[in-house]
């Protein structure tokens, strides 16, 4: 295997080096952050096809140098005079353990440093740094960073892609009892190309995926993400996570929302630096905890921040106060000056600043401890509606901290900050409802709240980076990080996987057991509430797209997704099947009333609909008048046995014409 981590590492850095040149181009030029590598990219993977291919020659080569270096030092031994064969033999024996050990603790060390770099990672460019130390670890035998690199040619972290020599790695791995990697072979086969934790297995047995559907089980595995996770959270207030889906159409997928076009990004800049207040502001947020695909970075955040605070702005006191207060590269640990900002900002009656006087009262940072201060800023803060403030209200009734325990009272603001997405509340109202404190057990809403707090995991940090995959045209890597997330139950994953899927561009699924795989991660998109998402299982059963067609269950899925999400084309699909009687009975004035729901639900609807109900009452006058059955000895005839099977088409394409005709006469 030692070839391999050699190759994983040369692959390492010129995935860094391509990465590292486009990105000098991409900032000369002030184009998209993300600059698509993919020949390059191609070219290094076929390379690395190449070399894993001449592995065992270069083990034999290997072999022969080392064993042409132990005659030497054989040799040199016995001109010493050192000929007892035992001897050299108890020496050598002696060695080799020590030897060992010493390979041992350097890959430890390695590894720990590469986590290190990894943890403390700005930038794609450190992050590859981490993985070089890695791969060296990995070459000294290191199980964890196997394991990393392994994951890394899965993912195709930094373009290294290569799905053959992740099996491999895995399925050495699994030999020397890795479970992680027993984990990652069985999803690899779930999937047919070719890592399931407990976030993965809480959410297989809340749905029933393969296993017996058991609430207690799925409550068991969710609790364990959710401790390990409120644990960092209480560290950090919050982990960004940018969940972009790929569903959306393609004009807004390119100004996605929850990514900062850089263009967009130069412009804010622009605005800031000629004194927007508010810019400023939202830029050194940005910059604070790295959202939207922007880079973490202090020194931005604080500049931002300051030029803010000069303006007069409350919320870039508060934000001042906040980093002193937890301390980091930009602006050290501070009790005095995180003081001084929150100060300046509770006088102007920010919530922030009220919050912050509140924790360091709270903690006795800086000031000694006083609960009693604590509670009125963070009462102060709390009815300004900072969602912060709620939550440690919420904790304080919970905890018994300087006040009574009263469960009522800690649930009531927990729920309360719960509503703004505070994750800590989430978790602590999850803690309620599975132990039957304060409010009546629910083993189910009590899952559903602590899979709300596992999907903020370190792991979903693959949303992002699969997203640029995606959109760099590297679909094999991005469908493989979705699948995973896919797995672990995040619903936005299951989605984009499915899409992924349709498409028929991914090279490592067979093309026949696509449509299949989409349809199942359709239909678990659907159950979670994605209606999107049940008007395609509808579609699928409609046209028997990785399954046989069903009108009945089609009708079935349309009609909960017009039901349950009020969607004009499940509205209007329904409506077209209940004017042919597919699946259902046919019913023309349920139709017409089908189709004016959906004109009346969504603008985008209205020429469809308007063209169906042209053609039904076209239609309709036909029947009336074209075959109407003047004696008993005549047949009503049917258009589908006189025009053919496709003739509402036709009367779609007549009346369009007719319009166009009218339209041209009236304006020519």
């Amino acid at each position: 295997m030692k070839p391999l981590f050699l190759l994983i590492e040369i692959l390492l850095i010129l995935g860094v080096t391509i990465k590292t040149i486009e990105a000098e181009k991409h900032s000369k030029k002030q184009k998209g952050r993300n600059v698509t590598t993919q020949v390059s990219v191609n070219k290094v993977k076929q390379d690395l096809s190449n070399i894993l291919e001449q592995g065992k020659p270069i083990n034999i080569i290997s072999k022969k140098e080392n064993l042409l270096e132990n005659k030497k030092n054989q040799h040199k031994l016995r001109r010493k005079g050192i000929r007892n064969k035992d001897l050299w033999k108890r020496n050598k024996d002696h060695l080799k353990p020590q030897a060992k050990n010493n390979s041992t603790e350097e890959g430890d060390q390695l590894f720990k440093t590469g986590i290190k770099i990894l943890q403390q990672s700005k930038s794609q460019k450190q992050k590859a740094e981490a993985y070089i130390f890695f791969a060296k670890a990995a070459d000294m035998g290191n199980l964890k960073a196997k394991e990393k690199m392994a994951d890394a040619l899965l993912f195709g972290n930094f373009g290294m892609q290569n799905i053959t020599a992740a099996i491999q790695l895995y399925e050495s791995l699994a030999k020397e009892g890795s479970y992680k990697a027993q984990n990652a072979l069985g999803f690899l086969s779930s999937y047919g190309i070719g890592m399931e934790y407990n976030q993965a297995k809480g959410y297989r047995y809340l749905s029933g995926i393969n296993v017996l559907q058991n609430c207690e089980v799925a409550l068991s595995h969710y609790k364990k993400v959710a401790d390990y996770i409120a644990d960092k959270l209480e560290k950090s207030e919050g982990i960004p996570v940018e969940k972009v889906r790929l569903t959306e159409r393609p004009e807004n997928l390119s100004s996605n929302s929850e990514i900062l076009d850089w263009d967009i990004y130069q412009y804010y800049k622009f605005l800031a630096e000629r004194g927007d207040v508010q810019i400023q502001v939202s830029l050194g947020q940005l910059h604070l905890i790295g959202r939207k695909g922007l880079d973490q970075d202090y020194y931005k955040a604080l500049y931002y921040f300051l030029k803010a605070a000069k303006a007069g702005s409350a919320n870039a006191m508060a934000f001042i106060g906040k980093m002193y207060l937890e301390g980091n590269a930009a602006a050290p640990q501070n009790n005095a000056t995180a003081f001084k900002y929150f100060s300046m900002a509770a006088s102007k009656g920010n919530a922030i600043g009220l919050h912050g006087l509140g924790l360091l009262y709270f903690y006795g940072k800086g000031v000694p401890v006083n609960y009693a201060e604590a509670l009125k800023y963070f009462q102060k803060a709390a009815e300004k509606g900072w969602p912060n403030a709620q939550f440690q209200l919420g904790f304080m009734y919970y905890s018994g901290s300087g006040v009574w325990k009263d469960y009522k009272l800690a649930f009531k603001y927990f729920y309360l900050a719960s509503q703004s997405g505070q994750p800590l509340a989430i978790y602590y109202l999850a803690e309620m409802y599975a132990t039957g404190t304060g409010v009546l057990r629910s083993c189910r809403t009590a899952v559903e709240l602590y899979k709300g707090v596992c999907e903020l995991g370190h792991w979903a940090e693959s949303f992002l980076t699969a997203y640029f995959a995606y959109k760099n045209g590297d679909i094999d890597s991005s469908l493989v990080q979705y699948a995973l997330l896919a797995e672990m139950g995040y619903e936005v994953a299951q989605s984009n996987s499915a899409f992924i899927l349709e498409t028929k561009k991914a090279k490592i699924l067979e093309k026949e057991k696509m449509y299949p795989m989409a349809l199942l991660l359709w239909n678990r998109a659907a159950i979670q509430g994605n209606a999107f998402a049940r008007v395609k299982t509808g579609d699928y059963h409609y046209y028997g797209f990785g399954t046989k067609k069903d009108y009945h269950t089609a009708a079935t899925h349309y009609s909960i997704a017009a039901d349950k999400y009020h969607s004009a084309q499940a509205m209007f699909n329904l409506g077209y099947m209940y004017e042919h009687g597919l699946g259902i009975t046919k019913d023309i004035h349920l139709a017409r009333r089908l189709y004016d729901m959906a004109a009346q639900t969504s603008p985008d609807a209205h020429i469809p609909v308007f063209l169906a109900l042209m053609k039904l009452q076209t239609v309709h006058l036909l029947q009336d008048i074209l075959f109407f059955n003047f004696t008993k000895r005549w047949k009503w005839m049917t258009l589908d046995n006189t025009v053919g099977p496709y003739w509402d088409l036709f009367v779609i394409g007549l009346i369009v014409a007719v319009l166009i005709f009218l339209l041209k006469n009236r304006y020519g």
